[in-house]
């Protein structure tokens, strides 16, 4: 519904700024880094090209201030592993945007203050849980399931971020998670093959009166990306460009730490150091 879509009202100019956006090829990430003037090139299939991009990013750009985390896929239609060994909606839509975003974390710091990590998640997070012990899915995969679990973990990492940028006294980092509504994109470009026939004309026929299109989906991440109002805020989710309560399993107490160690063993991290020797490992594994 048109009369329900609020818009960024924010007129903070960039200029002298460096923004990151994955997946800004196209739907809201292109959208996003139309009105904010960025562009980037990232496969998160594979870790290798996450890392060689941070170090093309590392080496070429005197600072970064804004990372958006955007790119994403949905509903893949049957269950595979990227090379790295991690199932592809995990790595793609979680993962691959944890390791970027603890490779870019020492340039941002020095980059700092106001400078924002913004996860772009979904409202699809209510659909699922999280099996730490099975985080891959080898047991239980669903096309829908994997989706859901990794817009979950997106609204979790937003909160441990935050809380271990708080506990090792790095300041002026903010991070921030959002669903940004329903948009007929090529999210779900998989959909016919992994649900039915059909199912993107359906799903396109059913949220037309509801849909944003990309330029109105773009709104909540750049108003979580410059918006002045909410500079200080922190490890929230948001929605239509405001803060909002995710669902019950975002809110599990235990449920960000879990998952942040999860994700350092797959990417061979101890997730029992300190947070500096964590971005300093990473940082070492790039080269």
């Amino acid at each position: 519904m048109w009369f329900l879509n609020k818009i960024c009202t924010s007129k903070v100019r960039l200029e002298g700024k460096t923004v990151v956006i994955t997946g800004a090829n196209s739907g809201i990430g292109k959208e996003t880094a139309r009105d904010l003037y960025a562009r980037d090139s990232l496969d998160l299939c594979s870790l290798k090209s996450v890392r060689d991009c941070a170090k093309n990013l590392l080496t070429n750009e005197a600072a970064i201030h804004i990372l958006i985390n955007n790119a994403g896929i949905a509903a893949y239609p049957s269950y595979e592993k990227t090379q790295d060994g991690n199932e592809i909606t995990l790595q793609v839509n979680h993962l691959g945007h944890f390791l970027l975003t603890l490779l870019l974390l020492p340039k941002m710091q020095k980059s700092s203050p106001n400078c924002r990590i913004v996860n772009v998640s979904s409202l699809a997070h209510f659909m699922t849980d999280i099996d730490f012990d099975d985080i891959n899915l080898e047991r239980s995969y669903g096309p829908i399931r994997s989706y859901a679990q990794s817009k979950l973990a997106n609204i979790l990492f937003t909160k441990e971020l935050a809380r271990k940028l708080k506990e090792a006294d790095i300041h002026g980092i903010n991070t921030y998670s959002l669903h940004p509504g329903m948009i007929p994109t090529r999210l779900f470009r998989y959909g016919d093959r992994a649900l039915f026939p059909g199912f993107t004309f359906c799903c396109n026929m059913f949220t037309h009166l509801f849909y944003k299109n990309a330029e109105q989906g773009a709104q909540t991440t750049i108003y979580c990306s410059v918006d002045e109002k909410i500079a200080n805020e922190t490890g929230l989710y948001y929605s239509n460009c405001g803060v909002t309560t995710p669902y019950r399993k975002a809110n599990k107490h235990q449920y960000p730490k879990k998952l942040w160690n999860v994700s350092c063993l797959l990417l061979h991290l101890d997730p029992e150091k300190d947070f500096t020797t964590i971005l300093e490992t990473v940082s070492r594994q790039m080269n």
